[in-house]
């Protein structure tokens, strides 16, 4: 459903931005109307900003109540979940992109039609059905292949799409083999729901953890107590107290049992009137924060502007990769805005996939895998600094990977570090870092940069040109904006976001090490 989210605008090219010439969107960069009123000769149609700004907020709002709705579902497999969710919503662009061409119709205002009816038929028939049933508690032991099967479902797809638009783009082909490539992608499309089916036949036992059962057990013995907590923690005694690191240290299992012995001893205690009993204001790392709560909280910053720097540096290539590959000499700047979207994809997916394996099998924490993305990402900057031939192909496939892996870590680490249950209201914050980062680096360090350099370029006389025929064309080409050609158009714009990047890696590696504990005793029981 995320997938054909109304203006997603993936595939919306070369739409002038002020400063610098042009401006390319593409793959997962969903903009805000008031992004879109910046750019010229938006600001004498306000309906149009209006509509926009309606029509992208609507976009986020499903975005937000598909994902909030899946994490609670699969509070078990959150990277998988958030994945494939917004895997999908990055892809969403090129599969609108190839149901259109089968339309095969010149006029704009059908394919403005069909993404405004198409996506708002789709959700509405499904929006009753997406809901929170019960997460851990319809927990089936054929998850893991049942999402399995969705990832080899999900490569296959990537694929497939790839392939046809690499064969559209160089290949002429007729609208005949239009038709079917995009009937092959419906039926690609529509494979995943063998899972649901099967399922619905067939009766698993559902799998009760041994966390679980503890619980139920104590809330049984006394179910009155939660009532009294209240969400604050007690230190049992000034001895106790120092021993929280240790006990923070054990298995889940074995850290209840604690507990409860601690809290027999604490009501004996209390009893003869021996103890001094104190109370935590707040939630801890793994319980469910408030927004207010979590923006007092450090961990909360460093991943704000880790996902500032690091997917705005990636939404920085994606904005102006029209105008790169043009400086160096690339023609068919749209195949690498295909290719792109192909990999900020597999990059969702499979970000989604090793944070996972990164946490179950080593109980460590989520942003390694984060920070591992943003060194990609520097690689990818770096290298299309150096212009070197096939430079673009590469750095498109590193930034491409990372940034994409972004949107799968992030939501799944909010959700294990602040809890569920404002977990939309954090997530959405957390998402202005996205556009906040687009907004300073594309307009202001990229565009000054690129007309610095373009300015450079037209104050020098061609060799073998007389100055006053320069003169003249400069005259009669001045409402045109500067065009600036070579890899120094954006060789010093790179190095500054491979930069960034490295930050956001160090911010990230700096969240990794305070929040081991937490994720130790979310998943350590895992390996016991």
């Amino acid at each position: 459903m995320v997938g054909f989210g109304l203006l997603s605008l993936e595939e919306l090219h070369l739409c002038h931005y002020g400063l610098g010439g042009y401006k390319v969107l593409a793959t997962g960069s969903v903009l805000t109307g008031a992004d879109l009123c910046y750019s010229e000769g938006v600001p004498r149609h306000s309906m149009m900003c209006i509509l926009l700004f309606v029509g992208t907020n609507g976009e986020t709002f499903f975005n937000t109540a598909a994902l909030v709705s899946c994490v609670q579902n699969f509070p078990k497999s959150r990277g998988p979940v958030v994945g494939i969710l917004k895997g999908f919503a990055g892809l969403g662009g090129a599969i609108l992109t190839q149901i259109y061409a089968v339309i095969h119709s010149p006029d704009h205002a059908s394919l403005i039609f069909m993404i405004a009816v198409g996506p708002a038929m789709v959700i509405i028939a499904l929006m009753f059905i997406i809901r929170p049933v019960g997460g851990h508690r319809q927990v089936r032991p054929s998850d893991g292949l049942s999402f399995s099967f969705v990832y080899s479902i999900c490569l296959l797809l990537a694929s497939y799409l790839m392939g046809v638009m690499l064969v559209e783009d160089f290949i002429d082909v007729s609208h005949t083999v239009i038709i079917i490539f995009t009937a092959i992608l419906f039926v690609i499309l529509i494979i995943p729901i063998v899972i649901p089916i099967y399922l619905s036949f067939t009766q698993e036992p559902r799998v009760v953890s041994e966390e679980e059962a503890l619980l139920s057990e104590s809330g049984k013995q006394d179910p009155g107590k939660s009532e009294h907590n209240d969400g604050q923690e007690i230190i049992f005694s000034e001895v106790e107290e120092e021993k929280t690191k240790e006990v923070d240290l054990l298995p889940a299992l074995e850290r209840q049992k604690r507990i409860a012995q601690l809290q027999v001893r604490l009501a004996q205690a209390a009893a003869e009137g021996a103890v001094r009993i104190k109370r935590r204001r707040g939630p801890r790392r793994g319980e469910d924060f408030t927004l207010v709560q979590a923006l007092l909280k450090a961990d909360f910053w460093l991943m704000f502007f880790s996902l500032l720097f690091g997917s705005g540096s990636g939404l920085t290539v994606i904005d102006n990769l029209g105008q790169m590959s043009q400086s160096l000499g690339y023609d068919n700047t749209h195949v690498f805005v295909s290719l792109i979207s192909i990999w900020n994809f597999l990059g969702r997916i499979g970000g989604g996939y090793f944070s996972e394996i990164i946490v179950r099998d080593n109980a460590y924490p989520r942003h390694a895998a984060m920070a591992i993305a943003q060194v990609v990402m520097a690689f990818g900057h770096f290298f299309f600094a150096m212009g070197w031939p096939g430079a673009m192909y590469i750095g498109t496939l590193l930034v491409g990977l990372g940034y994409g892996a972004h949107w799968a870590i992030v939501p799944a680490a909010a959700s294990e570090l602040f809890g569920l249950k404002n977990f939309g209201a954090l997530y959405n914050f957390l998402t202005i870092a996205n556009p906040a980062g687009s907004l300073v680096f594309s307009g202001l360090i990229v565009s000054s940069i690129y007309d610095m350099e373009a300015e450079k370029q037209a104050q020098q006389p061609h060799e073998g040109q007389l100055n006053l025929v320069s003169i003249l064309t400069s005259f009669l080409n001045m409402d045109e904006p500067l065009k600036c050609e070579g890899a120094i158009c954006f060789f010093l714009t790179s190095l500054i976001m491979s930069g960034l990047c490295i930050i956001a890696a160090v911010l990230s590696m700096i969240l990794v090490y305070r929040t081991k504990t937490v994720y130790a005793n979310l998943y350590g029981k895992s390996r016991t």
